[in-house]
């Protein structure tokens, strides 16, 4: 791996840090504020909301300048998110410029990838990246949670610089000012990744083009026919996954009688599954290889439903553990697949914002039904076996769409004529 490699890696590190860390700390701020029990899977909506929206306009972005300066300037626009929640701006809106910030993070942060390393390097640098995403996942989710518990939160509070009135009172400032700090380091990273010397075309500004360009490129990806599974595959993994994480909460409150900070560990449990799946994939998958993973999707629907027996934390730990692990193994070969096909059809940048726009969808409809279901005051238990079975069901009928994709074409020898 190339030395840049490393520096991009530390960067998403402490970015994605903050970014699950802010979230345990804004459903902190929720619940001190009596806000209604939905408008917590709600963040996850408003935070998506930007990477649909502004799907046509931040592949463009992205490959308008240096990806590290786009990375850059995306982490300064998180770090305003922080700053306006923490002068009391509502969680929800202030959330929604984080996801901004990400947003026009991810194109940069994918598309650089593909401008550094060789395609035979793609699985294994998609393993390093998802693999240490997920652990700044786990440390994220166990930060937040240690700076909302109110025993830490409290000795926090106590410290003062001399001299200086912080203006610090609460556990949500001081939570959210951490956190600020956080990417703030993530920042200066950005600053040392280097230009990978790729032309970088001139963006243009006419809205009407570019959401034409879009189209041009969602329609092109989809009917692919290996760009079609990967990105139904990857759609609904990031949905099911930010749902999953809400679900995992509440399910923690009723099965296992947790609070916010010790729940909020349960999803770094997830997330040390999805990290061992992430490298054993790298390791053991190839790309020619990577649709041979699909039934595993299935299979992690089905172990969802199991959840719903379980009440005992030390037969929960295990169980997340292989739901994280078979979700991580079939994901970054998929992943890697789509980012190879999207920079053959149509360039890095446009097609990590295709496949963003096509997931953060996902999210933003399953997050926002999770919502209504919580609204509905449905049982955590009936939300977990719908949630499994629709995982499930998803992921069978993509299994039967790739077979008949098999039967019209030779998928190998396309992969083959495109690398070769």
């Amino acid at each position: 791996m190339k030395r840049g490699f490393y520096t991009i890696l530390a960067a998403q590190f402490f970015s994605a840090l903050a970014d699950n860390a802010l979230l345990i700390a804004a459903i902190f701020a929720l619940r001190d504020m009596a806000a209604p029990q939905e408008y917590e899977p709600l963040l996850k909506l408003f935070f998506t909301v930007s990477y649909v929206l502004l799907a046509a306009f931040v592949g463009a972005f992205a490959d308008s300048m240096p990806k590290g300066r786009v990375m850059f300037i995306s982490n300064l626009v998180k770090i305003f998110g922080c700053l306006i929640m923490f002068f009391g701006v509502h969680p929800l809106a202030a959330y929604a410029v984080v996801g901004l910030g990400a947003a026009a993070y991810s194109p940069a942060k994918y598309g650089i990838l593909t401008e550094l390393l060789p395609h035979r390097l793609l699985v294994v640098a998609n393993g390093w990246i998802e693999g240490l995403t997920v652990t700044a996942i786990i440390i994220g989710t166990a930060v937040g949670g240690l700076l909302v518990k109110p025993e830490i939160a409290q000795s926090l509070l106590c410290f003062d610089l001399p001299l200086i009135d912080t203006g610090i009172d609460t556990i949500p400032e001081m939570s959210i000012a951490v956190i600020g700090g956080i990417y703030l380091i993530a920042a200066t990273f950005n600053l040392y990744i280097p230009d990978t010397g790729v032309d970088h075309r001139i963006l243009k500004k006419n809205p009407l083009y570019l959401i034409h360009d879009f189209n041009h490129c969602l329609t092109l990806l989809w009917r692919d026919k290996l760009g079609q599974v990967s990105l139904a595959v990857t759609t609904l993994f990031w949905g099911a996954g930010a749902t999953l994480q809400f679900i995992v909460l509440k399910w923690a409150e009723a099965a296992l009688h947790m609070d916010l900070s010790r729940a909020s560990m349960l999803q770094g449990i997830v997330a040390v599954g999805v990290a061992v799946g992430a490298v054993l994939a790298a390791k053991m998958v190839s790309m020619r290889q990577s649709v041979k993973v699909i039934p595993l999707g299935i299979a992690m629907g089905l172990l969802a439903i199991a959840m719903t027996f379980v009440s005992d934390l030390w037969v929960a730990v295990p169980l997340l553990v292989i739901i994280g692990g078979l979700s991580g193994f079939f994901v970054v070969p998929m992943n890697a697949l789509l980012q190879h096909r999207g920079h053959i059809l149509m360039g890095a940048g446009h097609s990590i914002a295709v496949q963003n726009f096509n997931e953060n969808l996902s999210i933003l409809v399953m997050t926002g039904l999770y919502a209504l279901l919580v609204h509905l005051n449905l049982s955590v238990y009936a939300v977990l076996t719908l949630f499994g079975l629709f995982v499930s069901g998803t992921m069978y009928f993509v299994q039967k769409r790739h077979e008949e994709n098999q039967r019209q074409f030779d998928d190998v020898s396309l992969l083959d004529d495109t690398i070769h």
